[in-house]
């Protein structure tokens, strides 16, 4: 790690620490929502008896903490560093499913876990430094720039089609439904996340920026898109399997944000073509990790018909165990 940067070290630990929290949040919650759901309405169904559930209110406090660790980790380093990491999430989501949850891990699960750890670190050593910014005004004018506001338009058009057309025809049966409404509103919580941490630490530092109304702006944006996030992740968890959510919910979040970050902050500008296909590479190889676990996620119990991300909803808890005990 000789060539990184002090603030990009300081992410890195933040995202690190993010990981453990958000992977072992999805279980714990998981565990809540089968509870709820053996004594009330599924929330896959519209219900939220889960709010009554010790487990769930578990699993949201360490999410929680996660996700203030993440917060913290976009005002030191670029979303094309910290955002892939989330693949460890997955890892540990994937292990403890397979010990907690009787979901079954099998031994190319552990391979595409290794996949992910191999992509995750190539990315780590060739990330782009953070840009300089002095003022949140700066990340407003970026915002604000031609390129970036399609790419909001474009997110919030599909995020409305999706909601209104598609969840009450096909959420049930579909994963990527639920799951492209958490990554595309996830793009641009990012993007506000960032502008709100950049905030924070200049605010920290003595150059106060919640006298600019542009902060609040993003601050109740943030709110906005994570409440959206938690109601559709809250419906993907009950109704589909825990190990193919995460790696499914990374790779679409995970695209989607460099995606925005490239628009927004034009993270690889500074960084020469060598740099920029390591990375790409180090991307592709969390991206076969996590397709790997995806497929090979029922070998060795009953074969289903079709792909589960489209045809296979998590129905019951006994329908888990006897498949994977089979």
């Amino acid at each position: 790690m000789g060539g990184m940067s002090y603030d990009n070290v300081h992410g890195l630990v933040l995202a690190l620490s993010s990981s453990i929290f958000i992977g072992s949040s999805f279980i714990i919650k998981k565990k809540g929502l089968k509870k709820a759901g053996a004594t009330g309405i599924r929330a896959g169904s519209g219900g939220y008896s889960y709010l009554f559930e010790p487990w769930w209110w578990a699993g949201m406090v360490t999410m929680i903490v996660g996700e203030v660790a993440n917060f913290a980790a976009y005002a030191f380093a670029p979303a094309i560093l910290v955002t892939p990491l989330g693949a460890l999430s997955i890892i540990f989501s994937a292990v403890l499913a397979h010990f907690i949850l009787e979901e079954k891990l099998h031994i190319f699960g552990v391979v595409g876990c290794v996949l992910c750890l191999v992509g995750s670190t190539t990315i780590v050593l060739h990330a782009p430094q953070e840009r300089k910014i002095e003022s949140v005004k700066e990340v407003w004018y970026l915002a604000t720039e031609p390129g970036f506001i399609v790419y909001t338009c474009v997110v919030l058009v599909l995020v409305l089609v999706l909601i209104f057309r598609y969840v009450p025809l096909c959420g049930q049966t579909h994963m990527v439904v639920y799951i492209g409404i958490c990554s595309l509103t996830g793009s641009l919580t990012v993007m506000s996340v960032k502008a709100v941490g950049i905030a924070m630490k200049l605010t920290f530092s003595g150059m106060n920026q919640f006298i600019f109304f542009e902060t609040w702006f993003f601050t109740l944006l943030v709110i906005a898109c994570c409440l959206l996030q938690l109601n559709y992740l809250n419906k993907a968890l009950d109704t589909f399997n825990t190990a193919v959510i995460s790696p499914v919910y990374y790779v679409m979040f995970t695209t989607l944000t460099i995606l925005a970050s490239m628009i927004m902050f034009k993270d690889w500008d500074h960084q020469n073509a060598t740099q920029i296909v390591t990375e790409l590479c180090g991307f592709v190889t969390i991206l076969s990790g996590t397709f790997l676990l995806h497929k090979t996620k029922d070998m060795g119990g009953s074969p289903t018909v079709g792909s589960p991300m489209f045809t296979t909803p998590d129905t019951t808890t006994n329908t888990h165990t006897s498949s994977n005990s089979t």
